[in-house]
C-alpha cells in the first residue's frame, strides 16, 4: 500500500481527499495535519467515524519517512515552505494551492500579492491538468494541482486553442457552489446571505485564476487567430454546496462548422475516462458532474441558423471539490506513480 499525508486536512478539500483515499485500492492515510485542531481527532472536527489524530505541520516534517506522498491543502502563499521541506526530504508532493501553478514568479506576485520564496522549484513543478499534460506527470515529484475555475475553462477551450481556432477575446461566466470559498467564517457565505441569491465577484479581469487560463490557453493558441488572448471572467457565488458551471462565449476561425469542432474535441479527448462530451444541443449542467471526477462539455453555435458562424457557446461543468481539487490530485498521483489513472475515482 502507498501511504499519504494530508497537510491542512480539516478543510472541505481535505475531507474530500480522505473520502477518496478510503475508496482507493492502493492508497491509505499515514497522518493528517491541522494547525488549529492539532491534538484533536478528525471526528471531533467533522461528523464522521474517522478518528485519525491531527498533528501539526512541524510534527509532520519529522515523519516524512512514513509517507510516499503529501497532499498539501494549505492556503495560497503558505505552501512554499512546506513544499520546499517535503521536496527536500524526497517525498512526492501534490500542492493544491496556487503557489506552484504559475511558471513566472513575477506573474505570481502580480496576481497573488506575495513574493515567491521558492522560485527554483517553479521550474521543477508540473502543472497537473491531467488530460492536457499527462506526459509530463509520469514520475513527477512535485505537481501543482490546477485551480477549480481554470480546470473547467481550460478543459472546455483547449481543443480550440490547440487548433489555433480560438479568437482573441474570451468571455467566461462561471458559477461555483459555496464550498469553493473554503471552510471559513465570512458573512458572504452564511446561509441567509447565500441562499436564494447569486453574487458576482472579481468581475472582468480581476480574478487571480485568469493567470492559469492565460498560461495554458495562451501558450496552446499561439496568440489566437485574432491576436493575444484577452479574458473577461466573472465568477458568481451559487447557492448550492458544490459544483462549477462555466459558460464561455468565443469567436472561432471563420468557416469552422459545429461538426468540425465536435470532431476536433472528439479527437483531442479520445479515450479520456473523465471527459464527457455532450451530444449536439445538450448543455453541461452541475448534475452531469457533481460527486464525480468528470468534466462535461457542451458545444453550441451562438446562432443555430448560421451553420458556419464564428460565434460559439461552450459550457463545461465539474465538481469543484473533486475534479477541481481532491479528485484531480488523486488522478495526478495515480499517473505520477504508474497506477490505474481511475483508481479511487468515478
Amino acid at each position: 500500500m502507498h501511504k499519504a499525508g494530508i497537510a491542512g486536512a480539516t478543510g472541505y478539500i481535505g475531507y474530500e481527499l480522505i473520502t477518496l483515499i478510503h475508496r482507493h485500492p492502493q492508497l491509505e492515510i499515514a497522518w493528517l495535519t491541522s494547525e488549529r485542531n492539532a491534538g484533536k481527532c478528525f471526528n471531533q472536527v467533522f461528523s464522521t467515524p474517522w478518528d485519525y489524530p491531527l498533528i501539526t505541520l512541524a510534527d509532520a516534517y519529522l515523519r516524512t519517512d512514513e509517507v510516499d506522498v503529501v497532499f498539501l491543502c494549505l492556503p495560497h502563499a503558505e505552501s512554499m515552505e512546506a513544499v520546499s521541506r517535503f521536496y527536500a526530504a524526497g517525498v512526492r508532493v501534490i500542492d493544491l494551492s496556487a503557489d506552484f501553478r504559475l511558471k513566472d514568479v513575477d506573474t505570481y506576485k502580480r496576481w497573488y500579492g506575495a513574493e515567491h520564496t521558492a522560485p527554483q522549484l517553479c521550474a521543477e513543478a508540473r502543472y497537473g491538468l491531467c488530460e492536457l499534460f499527462r506526459g509530463e506527470l509520469s514520475g513527477a515529484k512535485l505537481i501543482a494541482n490546477p485551480g477549480c475555475y481554470p480546470t473547467s475553462v481550460n478543459l472546455g477551450l483547449y481543443p480550440l486553442a490547440r487548433a489555433g481556432w480560438l479568437g482573441q477575446r474570451v468571455i467566461v461566466d462561471s458559477k461555483s457552489g459555496v464550498s469553493g470559498a473554503g471552510r471559513k467564517t465570512n458573512l458572504t457565505y452564511q446561509f441567509v446571505e447565500a441562499n436564494e441569491n447569486i453574487t458576482p465577484y472579481s468581475v472582468g479581469h480581476r480574478h487571480r485564476h485568469i493567470a492559469e487560463m492565460e498560461q495554458v490557453l495562451g501558450a496552446a493558441n499561439g496568440g489566437g487567430h485574432g491576436g493575444p488572448l484577452r479574458f473577461l471572467f466573472t465568477p458568481h457565488l451559487l447557492p448550492v454546496n458544490r459544483g462549477i458551471l462555466s459558460t464561455m462565449y468565443v469567436d472561432v476561425s471563420p468557416g469552422v462548422t459545429e461538426e468540425r469542432i465536435r470532431e476536433l474535441y472528439a479527437e483531442n479527448y479520445a479515450g479520456e475516462p473523465f471527459i464527457h462530451l455532450l451530444p449536439s444541443g445538450e448543455q453541461a449542467s452541475l448534475a452531469h458532474t457533481v460527486g464525480t471526477n468528470r468534466c462535461a462539455i457542451g458545444i453550441t453555435p451562438a446562432d443555430p441558423s448560421q451553420t458556419d458562424g464564428s460565434e460559439y457557446v461552450i459550457t463545461a461543468s465539474i465538481d469543484n471539490l473533486v475534479k477541481g481539487g481532491s479528485g484531480q490530485a488523486i488522478q495526478n498521483y495515480n499517473i505520477a506513480v504508474g497506477l490505474d489513472e481511475t483508481a479511487g475515482l468515478k
